[in-house]
């Protein structure tokens, strides 16, 4: 008997590709990828933020506006009950 043990045979190690374009995707690019997609969902969140801020100040704006008109339609109303009454006399 001999000492000698040959060395094991491995089989081929097939790499799968990691995404569509049939290359595998490093690390740089994969952490590029990961903070791309946060900062669009960033500036999805913060447009969703922007346009309920805006409807919000349109809201205000409004009321403003109908407390105004209101109060308007209230004085041509009462200068034209004064005036009713001094065509009356």
């Amino acid at each position: 008997m001999t000492d000698f043990i040959p060395a094991p045979t491995f089989a081929p190690v097939i790499v799968t590709p990691a995404d569509r374009e049939g290359t595998t995707m490093l690390l740089h690019e994969a952490l590029a990828r990961s903070r791309q997609r946060e900062a669009e969902q960033a500036a999805r969140e913060y447009a969703l933020a922007r346009s309920l801020n805006a409807g919000h100040r349109w809201a205000v704006l409004a009321r403003f506006a109908t407390r105004r008109a209101e109060r308007a339609r209230a004085g041509v109303r009462a200068r034209g009950a004064v005036a009713g009454l001094r065509s009356a006399v």
